[in-house]
This record gives structure tokens, sequence and C-alpha cells, in this order.
């Protein structure tokens, strides 16, 4: 399970580190309480004369440095291999010299050690998890040669073995159930730092395919500005000719033409300025309502199908509006009534300075394998090829905002889709725009 990092990456943040000290933490303490436990039965019940001062030092020390860890891992991240490498050691010293004074290797809690191995070599690199291994072995032979006899009363003189299997049978349960659970635990948190690692991993490489295809936009915007612009000169010398101005049909068919040729236009435009950075090259001071209303009276132009808006924002705010941003809501407003003729409902609210708008249609709604997939590139919710890119954009767009997007289903049908934009990106304090 160990993996192997740079010789740099010992002193970086350890994956899933925070929560592997944690659990160091809580295994410390049930050490304290434990040893606490064990010497007053030792002491009180068996009646064993025991070093009081040396034995109690120990948990007392565990208890201080477990205080310590908190206090000071309070607003970190994490630890690095060589913080957890510390922990782990601190206890193995802390079992020998536990051990030295109760016995050494007669003692059954000896196999403790293994406990400690054990954990080293789930938490550490392979170079550290063996260092943990031999000093455990060192301080095991150390304890076989060199130790402290226990001091047993006269009625457990001639009971050392009987007592040695009492003990190794209570070693062994408390063995079994601490690597239950602190290795599920453990294994628990790398499978969590895993995914989240993962989760980056494709971040990157979306943000990677979002810049490249930035890139591709912008070489088309280029390559076809030529054309396009040629063929709207064209057209429009057509729409002045007499023959085609004076027949309704071709004339009809010419403004066609001249108004895909715009939306085109616009289509290229609104990808590239997507694609790149948030706030574009023109962004202008507006307010959240009248940037929505405005974006919703557009489509109301637009589209036959009736658009509702449900206005909770309450206060509003200044915010600058930019085309990104309006392709975003656009996206997420044409999937809406391509899919829903009858038309759509939107709603808008604020909780705090998260600013939500919801976008509700009455078609057919997601289907369950894409809800997982939803902004992830040519994974279309409309089956078309090479599609998917519209919702990819919004998703990208919002992370470098730092929102969000949620879809669902509905019960009455439909799909819900939500778009969660914290304000203060947006924000405008009498800041100059461009």
């Amino acid at each position: 399970m160990a993996t192997q990092p740079t010789p740099m990456a010992d002193y970086d943040i350890a994956p899933a580190s925070y929560g592997n000290m944690g659990l160091l933490v809580q295994l410390r303490w049930i050490a304290v309480l434990g040893q606490l436990i064990t010497i007053w039965v030792a002491w009180r019940v068996l009646g064993v004369r025991l070093p009081m001062a040396e034995l109690v030092a120990v948990p007392a020390l565990l208890a201080l440095m477990n205080i310590g860890t908190w206090a000071y891992g309070r607003q970190r991240a994490g630890y690095s291999y060589l913080e957890l490498l510390g922990a782990l050691m601190l206890d193995v010293e802390a079992l020998s010299w536990q051990l030295y004074f109760t016995g050494g290797a007669t003692n059954p809690f000896i196999f403790l050690f293994l406990v400690q191995i054990m954990l080293g070599a789930i938490l550490l690199p392979a170079r550290w998890s063996w260092i943990v291994a031999l000093v455990a072995c060192c301080d095991v032979a150390f304890l076989t040669f060199d130790y402290r006899p226990l001091d047993l009363p006269p009625a457990y003189v001639g009971e050392h073995f009987r007592l040695y299997l009492l003990g190794s049978l209570a070693c062994f349960v408390l063995i079994a159930a601490l690597l239950v659970y602190f290795v599920v635990r453990m294994d628990r948190n790398q499978r969590a730092s895993s995914a989240a690692l993962a989760a980056l991993r494709q971040q990157a490489a979306e943000e990677n395919h979002i810049i490249r295809l930035g890139l591709l936009a912008s070489g088309a915007a280029h390559e076809l500005g030529t054309p396009m612009a040629s063929m709207s000169v064209i057209l429009g010398d057509w729409a002045r000719e007499k023959t085609i101005a004076g027949d309704p049909d071709l004339a009809a068919d010419v403004a066609d033409m001249q108004a895909e040729l715009k939306r085109c236009k616009t289509i290229l435009s609104g990808i590239l300025m997507a694609a790149g950075e948030v706030r574009g090259e023109n962004p202008s001071v507006t307010t959240a309502r009248g940037f929505l209303s405005e974006i919703v009276e557009d489509w109301r132009a637009r589209s036959p199908a009736p658009i509702t808006l449900d206005d909770r924002l309450g206060e509003d705010v200044p915010i600058i509006a930019d085309p990104a941003l309006r392709q975003v809501i656009g996206n997420v407003v044409d999937n809406a009534l391509e899919v829903s003729p009858e038309g759509i409902a939107i709603a808008t609210a604020r909780d705090g300075d998260i600013w939500q708008i919801a976008v509700r249609d009455f078609g057919p709604g997601f289907a369950p394998d894409m809800l997982d997939q939803v902004g992830r590139p040519y994974r279309s919710t409309k089956g078309r090829d090479g599609g998917g890119l519209g919702l990819f954009l919004v998703v990208n767009v919002l992370r470098q905002l730092g929102g969000r997007i949620e879809v669902s289903n509905t019960e009455e049908g439909g799909a819900l889709v939500i778009l969660s934009i914290p304000l203060s990106a947006l924000a405008f304090a009498g800041k100059g725009t461009s």
C-alpha cells in the first residue's frame, strides 16, 4: 500500500495525512487509557510491585503530545511523511520504555510492536516503513536480553507461564481489534484521498480540454472570419438586387441565410468567450436582477415557447456582467427550450453570497445514466455525436467563478438545472471596467 514519492515529497503534505494523524492520536489515547488501566490492575488487583513514577510518566507524555498535536494541527491541511514517521517512532519508543520496566520480552504485550509496524507499512513510503520495522526489531532484541523482571507477589511466583498465556490472549484480542478498526479507517482515508486526487486530475484534464477548445475556437474565428465576412457582403448585395427583392420567396430565403450567418458568428463568439477567461473583453456593470431579466427578455423574443420568471432575489446587488456568464445561462435556457416546447420556468433566489438560478423544463428529463455524466465533454443528453459541449462549458465557467451546477429530474416530470454562483466573484466595488 505504501507509495514511493520523490525525495522532496517526504517533506510535503502526505495524502490523507490529516485523517491518518487523527487516527494515530486516537490510537495514542487508547494506549494512554489502556496503560493506566493495566498499571492500576497490576498494582491494586494483582499486587505487583511496579516502578510507578517511570510507568506513569509515559502515558502523561503521550497525553501531552496528543494535546500539542491537536493545538498545532487545527490550522493545518495535513502532515508530511517525516512528521508521520516521528509520531510512529514516539509510540514505538514509548512502548519500549513501558516494556523495559515490566518484564521486557517476557511480557506478552511485546507483540503490540506488530501494530506499529503494520501502521508504518500502511502510512509511509517503503523506505520509511522499513525504518519503523528496523527500530521495532532492535527494541525487541534489546528487551530480550535487558529488562527489569516483574516483581510478582508470592501468590503468583510459580504462575509465570499461566500469566503469560492469559496476557497473550488479551494481547491477541487487543491487536485484532486495533488492526481491524484502524486499518479499515486508514484504508478509507487513503481511498478518499485517491478519489480526491482523481477528481483533481479529471479537473485538470477538463481545463486542458477547455484551453485546447479555446485555441481551436480562436483559430476557427480567424480562419472563418474572412469567408463569413465575404458571405455577409454577398448576401447583402443579393438582398438589394431588384430581381431578388421583387420575389418574396427569394427575399425571405436571403433574409434567413443572413440570420443564420449572424447566428453562426454569435455561436462562434460565444464558444470563444466561454473557453477563455470568465470576465471577457467587454464586461459591463449591471445588477443581478437586471442581468437575468435582460437574458430572459432576449430569449422571450427569440422563442415562441412561454418563459416564466419567479424573482425571489430580494435586495438587488450590482455585478459585473460578462458575455461568458450570459452564454452560460443562455446554454442552459437553450437546452431546456429544445426539449420543452410548452415552455420553461426560471427562478432566481439568493442564499447569503450565493446567487441561485434554477431552470426547469417539462420535457423527458435526463436519462438515469446521464445524471452523473452531465458536464463531461461529448456526453450529450440529446444523443448527438460530438454533443455535450454546451453543459461542459457551463460547468467549467462556473468552476472558474467558484460556483457549481446541480442537475436532477423532478417528480412531476422534466429536468431541473440549478446554477449556484458566488456574488463575490461578480461583485462590482466601484472598479473601472474596460
